[in-house]
């Protein structure tokens, strides 16, 4: 009977990690239930020993162990109930909000489970493997948790992993695209300028659209070193980040370009202090909108295959994990959403 209580204390508390939300009802359940065991046990030992109470003792533990194995299967369609189904979102870091901020105000019914990678960020620089092997493990997590579609709003995970997560799982991935294309469309200088990562760079879906319009307009990358390091230390402004952004921005204007596109997720939390730099001289474009509305209409259509109602009323919980240390996420959260973030969970998270 021991053992069959700590496989049953384990069992919840797997599912402590997996949904904290009904933390409280658990608890309650959990309780109650251990202690009808553990009376139960403590009853049959006041019986003596006889045969005709053996055979009481046998039925007994009949009903005992059938009462242990009902509370495991009630325990584990309890969670199923409670447990709803949400958006992931992921990045190596903070960034990702800047799409979470987006996605939360076109489908603002949703639940969303936010992961920052902060222990292993900035991506940008890390060999393409481990990013997969990163990008892998999260997205088992979140899918873990129940996660109907997931938005990797990470460049550089994008086009190092999305390829593998969406060969590798069976639920829809929506990535980041530097919007190259409709900077492209609409440049009257025939010159745009690209801030983004050296990993994104190198992805075979911007290589790709790099070469259906190099023709039409030039185009000016630039690597974005250290950028993502300010905006995890929630340095969006002041000296050190109006000295880094005009130098990576000023060139480009000086080459004539008359769109800068945000070629990372965590660039967007530099919008002011890019654009004082530009002075309106350059239209700045940040693809999370676009990216938001992408994973509205692949979860439209996939809620629509499956039959699957869309939430409607109240606003939706968001969740927020942190590998690395969370000070800032917190504050940009906070910065997105107002007083709704006071009803947000935070917890800590360790993957291999």
């Amino acid at each position: 009977m021991n053992f069959k209580l700590i496989v049953f204390w384990l069992l919840l508390r797997y599912k402590f990690t997996i949904n904290n939300n009904y933390f409280k009802k658990t608890f309650i359940f959990l309780s109650k239930s251990t202690a009808c065991f553990l009376f139960s046990s403590f009853f049959f030992r006041l019986v003596p020993e006889s045969k005709e109470n053996n055979r009481f003792r046998r039925a007994q533990r009949t009903c005992k162990n059938t009462l242990f194995f009902l509370n495991i299967l009630f325990c584990t369609l309890f969670f199923r109930i409670f447990e709803s189904e949400m958006i992931g979102v992921y990045d190596s870091g903070v960034g990702g909000l800047s799409v979470w901020k987006e996605l939360r105000a076109a489908m603002p019914a949703e639940d969303f489970c936010y992961v920052s990678d902060g222990a292993f960020c900035p991506y940008g620089p890390k060999d393409p493997a481990f990013v997969v092997d990163r990008a892998t493990a999260v997205s088992r997590f979140l899918i873990g948790r129940g996660a109907e579609i997931i938005v990797v709003a990470c460049n550089t995970a994008t086009a190092a992993a999305i390829s593998t997560l969406r060969s590798s799982f069976a639920i829809p991935f929506v990535g980041m695209e530097p919007a190259l294309k409709p900077a492209a469309l609409r440049s009257q200088s025939g010159v745009v300028g690209v801030l983004a990562t050296a990993g994104t760079f190198k992805g075979r879906l911007y290589l790709n659209t790099l070469a259906r319009f190099s023709g039409r307009v030039k185009v000016i990358e630039q690597v974005g070193t250290g950028l993502v390091e300010l905006v995890e230390r929630g340095e969006v402004a002041g000296p050190e980040a109006e000295s880094l952004v005009g130098r990576y921005v000023r060139p480009m204007l000086e080459a004539g370009a008359d769109h800068i596109v945000l070629g990372c997720t965590h660039y967007p939390f530099l919008t002011g202090t890019i654009a004082r730099i530009v002075d309106g001289r350059a239209a700045i474009v940040n693809p999370a909108p676009a990216v938001a509305r992408q994973a509205q209409r692949v979860l439209a259509d996939l809620r629509e295959r499956t039959g699957k109602k869309q939430p409607a009323g109240k606003p939706g919980l968001s969740t927020f994990f942190s590998t690395g240390e969370d000070t800032v996420l917190r504050q940009l959260v906070r910065q997105i959403a107002g007083p709704q973030a006071d009803s947000y969970l935070y917890h800590s998270l360790y993957i291999i």
